[in-house]
């Protein structure tokens, strides 16, 4: 049985492991201090949201985080789904459909309109997931980075 809640401060170690993880399955070297510091400022802030997926018998096992944004064109609010993750030997547990189910009804009690995600174009079970709770993949816009150098100004 999957339980879904909100974390709270006192979830810092576990939620900051799973996102160390969670960062290293997207490239990064691991570096748990970092992922302390990072979650425990948007605990601290509350200027994300942090849903954790919790087995009965294997505690914390996933998380998601959103971002509270806004669309202009819709002049409205959303959520940005920023971050889905769920431990290597809980895959195929139903915590990622779960979680963006979570998600999802947050973002309706919240009054968002819309939620947006991105994923790399390789993670095709992430793909079929979003698809089968009727995510739609955009092939109308692009997307853009760019990195800028903190305290440089133009």
């Amino acid at each position: 049985m999957i339980r879904i809640r909100e974390a709270a401060i006192a979830d810092l170690g576990v939620v900051a492991r799973l996102f160390n993880a969670y960062r290293e399955f997207y490239g990064r070297t691991p570096d748990l201090p970092l992922a302390r510091r990072f979650i425990g400022a948007r605990l601290d802030s509350r200027d994300s949201v942090i849903l954790l997926a919790e087995h009965a018998d294997a505690g914390v096992i996933g998380f998601c985080q959103l971002y509270p944004s806004f669309c202009s064109v819709e002049a409205a609010e959303i959520f940005i789904l920023y971050d889905l993750f769920v431990s290597t030997e809980q895959r195929r547990s139903g915590a990622a459909r779960a979680l963006l189910q979570a998600a999802e009804a947050r973002a309706a009690a919240t009054g968002r309109v819309r939620m947006d995600l991105s994923t790399a174009r390789s993670n095709d079970a992430a793909q079929a997931l979003y698809e089968s709770l009727g995510w739609i993949r955009d092939d109308v816009y692009y997307v853009y980075n760019r990195r800028v150098a903190p305290g440089v100004r133009a």
